[in-house]
């Protein structure tokens, strides 16, 4: 029975299906996760209860429309729980987890259901299906498959208990790492301990200090990956260190947020999962049904450029080390300084100071003269903010999206400043996804972790920020163009190792020269950034690309190294940061000076978000990221011809076509690897 006074339980009464936030209270959730289960479960029952013969209409139709109450409920809470997770926010997702865990397995495994889509699926040659519906049929049986809906019952029930066991421990893993990263917050006495920061950022670390009870004091807080944006500007060395150090001790203290009984728990575990579906290990099972379509084609591709990434690094050091040496009192190199004399030799080679061009990236202009000016000339889409209809949290903005001829897109929400309730890092998700079948348009999220100014001064942005804001917008454009009829393959539901593609692409507009010359303007004087800053920009392209690409390629790494293993292996490690050194030793990117951009016990990508065994995706999609801007800088880049097809033959497709078929139907051909070789100066 639906309740009458749970707000999840009721029709949502804002635009879009946006959930009605300032009703729900964390209480709510829980009872409107069993009452879904139970729908859905019923909905289900209803599919296999059929006596007929599966056709498409009485077994896929049924099945696309189920579970929608608990799309929605789901949706609504995950957004909460990783954007806004109060205590009581993180009691109901620990006590969720494994219940979550339980129903899902119960869906993908049930005989019943996957009796039907099997005999669809051996019969789907005879049947009068669209290209859709066909996919929808193949990729059901595909990942239910996969899943282990073949399995005896025995089997499923011992991989029912290992969900469960995986869930709990994923959540404990985002729990312990948001805890300790609020813990090790770096507090300063002084403003000269933090000089080289802007009075902006001097102001943000008082606010966070005054937050804490700390009047007079200054709070650094901490980012997702290893380094900190502030590394680059610190003129005070030790300030530097107990940054970085702080970063780098995250989930491996002797405390209860020790995450490292956790990581040796998730991989045995997930070891012995891939072996139980009969594959040889996590990542086997993983990237069995991606395009890499081995963990073999993944370890070729990240050794290919591995060699080269670590000697540009090495030459990139030396050129470090020669002004180190030139001080007063020379040191050897150390990964806390890496940043720092980077920008002097920066500065040194090209005559450009990155953190000096703060002012001309102030947010609010690079959000709508940038982001959405860039949108708008390549796919005619319009953007206005809806103060009427409210989010979750105060922070965060609603946008309606228009298409050219006016009519109705869906929303868009950015939620763009950092808090202690938020996991950090930068992401995109969807709150209501777009259905043909449900009648349902998008409605997706933007989260980031900028810091907030103090009161009264504007949010000044970092080139790296401005970065992820276009690359966020990228996944929020995938999520708001994708047009499908069954929401099985609605806005970003493709292959993890393709999902990152239309994000990097977006990244391209950031420098080109209409868009800069749109939004990089002074926040005080409206002046525009000097065509000699852009053309010099322009030229450190491949600038310390050594290091960004070798910190990467060590997470990525460090990835396949744990999930490679089999579940014998597995047993046998039982020290983290000795697995890690042979692992990146294994791989030559060992350089003390160069860490791995997230290690074992703060890579939330891969122990609590969905990048097991797939943190490789990004470089995977970089090629044909790169191979993309060449056909746009070949075509005339930023038209709305060229958008058009950009957005009808890939971002519109969603994951409703084998993603690398959509990618050659829009270039013509497979991608090359060529471009993304000279892009990271790896050609050499």
């Amino acid at each position: 029975m639906v309740s009458t006074e749970n707000p999840l339980l009721q029709h949502f009464p804002h635009p879009y299906g946006m959930p009605d936030y300032p009703a729900i209270e964390p209480k709510h959730y829980l009872p409107a996760f069993h009452a879904a289960f139970a729908q859905h479960r019923a909905e289900i029952d209803a599919i296999t209860r059929v006596r007929s013969m599966p056709t498409f209409e009485n077994t896929m139709i049924p099945l696309e429309r189920s579970g929608r109450l608990l799309g929605d409920v789901a949706r609504a809470f995950y957004t909460v729980s990783s954007a806004d997770a109060t205590p009581a926010i993180q009691d109901v997702e620990a006590e969720l987890a494994p219940l979550m865990s339980a129903h899902q397995d119960a869906i993908q495994l049930d005989a019943a259901l996957y009796g039907r889509i099997s005999t669809l699926h051996a019969g789907v040659d005879h049947m009068s299906l669209d290209p859709e519906q066909r996919y929808l049929v193949e990729r059901h049986y595909r990942e239910m498959t996969h899943a282990g809906a073949s399995l005896d019952a025995a089997e499923k029930e011992a991989l029912t208990e290992l969900n469960a066991r995986l869930s709990t421990l994923s959540n404990t893993f985002e729990k312990n790492l948001l805890s300790d990263t609020n813990d090790l917050a770096v507090v300063f006495d002084s403003a000269e301990q933090l000089d080289g920061l802007t009075d902006g950022e001097l102001s943000a670390a008082s606010r966070a200090a005054e937050e804490r009870g700390l009047s007079g004091a200054f709070v650094v807080t901490l980012t997702l990956f290893t380094g900190h944006p502030y590394l680059s500007s610190l003129t005070d060395r030790e300030s530097r260190r107990r940054i970085m150090e702080a970063s780098r001790v995250r989930g491996r203290r002797d405390n209860a947020w020790d995450n490292r009984p956790v990581v040796l728990e998730i991989a045995r575990l997930r070891a012995r999962r891939a072996e139980l579906l009969g594959y040889a290990s996590h990542a086997a099972y993983i990237t069995a049904d991606e395009t890499a379509g081995s963990p073999e084609a993944v370890h070729a591709r990240l050794r290919e450029l591995a060699g080269p990434a670590a000697r540009n690094a090495r030459k990139e050091a030396l050129a470090l080390q020669a002004i180190i040496d030139t001080e007063a009192a020379p040191f050897r190199l150390a990964a806390h300084d890496w940043a720092y004399y980077a920008e002097r030799v920066r500065a040194a080679t090209y005559d450009l100071d990155r953190a000096a061009l703060r002012p001309w990236f102030e947010a609010e202009r690079v959000l709508r003269d940038g982001v959405f000016f860039a949108a708008t000339q390549l796919y005619g889409v319009s953007f206005t903010e809806r103060a009427d209809i409210p989010a979750y949290h105060p922070d965060v903005r609603v946008f309606e999206v228009f298409n050219e001829d006016g009519s109705a897109l869906g929303l868009f929400v950015l939620d763009l400043y950092t808090r202690d309730t938020k996991r950090g890092g930068a992401w995109m998700n969807s709150i209501v996804d777009q259905s043909g079948l449900r009648g349902t348009a998008p409605v997706v999220v933007n989260n980031l972790n900028v810091v907030r100014p103090g009161a009264g001064r504007p949010t000044l942005l970092s080139f790296d920020e401005v970065t992820t804001l276009f690359h966020e917008f990228g996944h929020a454009l995938h999520g708001l163009f994708a047009t499908v009829t069954y929401p099985h393959f609605a806005g970003t539901n493709v292959f993890r190792d393709f999902v990152e593609f239309p994000s990097q692409v977006n990244e391209m507009w950031i420098s080109w020269p209409e868009v800069l010359a749109s939004y990089a303007k002074h926040v005080d004087t409206g002046e525009a950034l000097a065509s000699d800053v852009v053309e010099r920009l322009a030229a450190s392209e491949q600038f310390n690309q050594g290091f960004a690409t070798s910190e990467y390629l060590a997470a990525s790494w460090l990835d396949q190294a744990w999930h490679s293993l089999s579940a014998v292996q597995a047993e046998e490690i039982d020290d983290v940061k000795a697995f890690e050194a042979a692992a990146l030793a294994d791989i030559g990117l060992d350089d003390p000076a160069v860490p791995t951009r997230y290690s074992s016990t703060y890579f939330a990508h891969v122990f609590s978000g969905g990048y097991s065994a797939g943190y490789y995706s990004y470089i995977w999609s970089e090629v044909l990221d790169a191979d993309t801007v060449e056909w746009f800088r070949e075509n005339g880049g930023l038209t709305r011809a060229n958008g058009e097809r950009f957005r009808e033959r890939l971002l519109g497709v969603g994951g409703s076509k084998d993603p690398l078929e959509a990618y050659r139907d829009f270039r013509g051909r497979d991608a090359e690897i060529v471009p993304l070789l000279e892009r990271r100066g790896l050609t050499g």
